[in-house]
């Protein structure tokens, strides 16, 4: 169930190209705060789920309805 969650929102990331040094940024808009950024899309796609998965427990620590 977790994995078809972070499956589901990483589908809905977005990323873009930073013109001032060519790097990469990708986030979940519907997700506040889950965002990153790396000098390849590998990199950084590898970072944005990371980061996914801090918030997710995160939110089950703090006990957001979101997370739960």
């Amino acid at each position: 169930m977790l994995s078809k969650y972070i499956q589901a929102a990483m589908y809905c990331a977005t990323y873009e190209i930073l013109e001032d040094d060519r790097s990469f940024y990708g986030e979940i808009p519907e997700l506040p705060g889950v965002y990153a950024t790396a000098e390849t899309l590998r990199q950084c796609r590898d970072r944005l789920q990371e980061v996914l998965e801090g918030w997710i427990l995160l939110g089950l620590h703090l006990q957001h309805p979101e997370a739960a």
